[in-house]
């Protein structure tokens, strides 16, 4: 009798495994198409690129041939152009995303109110951020920026000395800055979505208590937001590490390296000068950077990020 009880448990238990092992088949089969797509366009690639950073590799003319550390030794003792990619890169960041979050964040508060057409306006000031990366968009800034366009003729009329601000030394990568501030719509509406979830009483009893607005929003608006601050802070920081288009197109890294961003001199070392193994090597060390620097945020997120589900921890 305690046999056949056991060989029913087998029974069961191998068509149980079966059937588990059907519905992974079918989960395996719904992921596959993303599977492939991943380890062939993003795993593979990146293996790819590891092994040829510590090689010599000509896009065009030979083989890799293996040279261990020489392009990360090369690159950190004697290409002064890394190190101003990576000052300049540097100044972009910390320039572009805190006034890029705080006008963000200053729209959002203007759009958290129910008046007639707001719904629009949303709309048009979320444009900018489709088309501002865009070729369209990085030549008409160059244009308007230039020595004879609009932004000259506007400052002429009030008597202020023009120049051409896309090729000056002091003011190209404040224009680039600028542009990147400019395409505000994505986190503006992540920042809006933020507002909409706080409670609209705990306005309400602060102004009971006696706090004027600029205390709600120290009080209550930041430490609730402080979730989504943390993701567009995030998010923004990576992109601006990644940022390409605008220097490649309206300044292509000059006046003398002046708006030389990193991905514009990896771009420049991989398909001008066809050293593949020295661009790999430079694309490793920016994902070692956007790592550290996204790190470095988690790890300060502790003081600073309150979340309801931890009592304001």
């Amino acid at each position: 009798m305690a046999e056949e009880i056991n060989e029913l448990n087998q029974r069961k238990n191998t068509g149980k495994l079966r059937s588990q092992f059907r519905l992974d088949l079918i989960g395996f089969a719904f992921i596959a198409p993303w599977l492939i797509g991943f380890l062939s366009f993003i795993i593979g690639p990146m293996i790819a690129s590891l092994y040829f950073s510590f090689t010599n590799y000509d896009l065009l003319s030979a083989p890799p041939s293996w040279i261990g550390l020489d392009n990360y030794i090369n690159m950190f003792t004697n290409d002064d152009r890394f190190w101003k990619a990576i000052r300049v890169t540097l100044v972009f960041v910390f320039g572009s995303v805190p006034l890029k979050l705080a006008f963000a964040l200053f729209v959002a508060m203007l759009f958290n109110t129910k008046r007639r057409g707001v719904g629009v306006y949303r709309t048009l000031y979320y444009v900018p951020s489709i088309l501002g990366g865009s070729v369209a968009i990085a030549v008409v800034w160059k244009q308007l920026f230039g020595r004879d366009g609009a932004v000259n003729d506007i400052l002429a009329i009030f008597g202020i000395p023009t120049t051409s601000w896309v090729t000056s030394p002091d003011f190209a990568l404040s224009t680039l800055i600028l542009l990147v501030i400019w395409q505000f719509g994505s986190p503006m509406l992540i920042f809006l979505a933020g507002l909409k979830a706080i409670p609209y009483e705990l306005y309400e009893a602060a102004s009971v208590d006696g706090a004027n607005p600029f205390l709600q929003f120290i009080k209550i608006t930041l430490p609730m937001l402080s979730p989504v601050i943390f993701f567009n802070l995030v998010m923004q920081t990576i992109q601006g590490f990644m940022a390409f288009t605008q220097s490649f197109l309206i300044t292509n890294g000059g006046p003398m390296d002046n708006t030389l961003f990193y991905a514009v001199y990896l771009y420049e070392k991989a398909f001008a000068h066809f050293d593949m193994g020295y661009a790999s090597a430079l694309a490793w060390i920016l994902l070692i950077i956007c790592g550290l620097f996204t790190a470095f945020i988690f790890r300060t997120a502790k003081s600073w990020v309150h979340y309801e589900s931890e009592g304001g921890n």
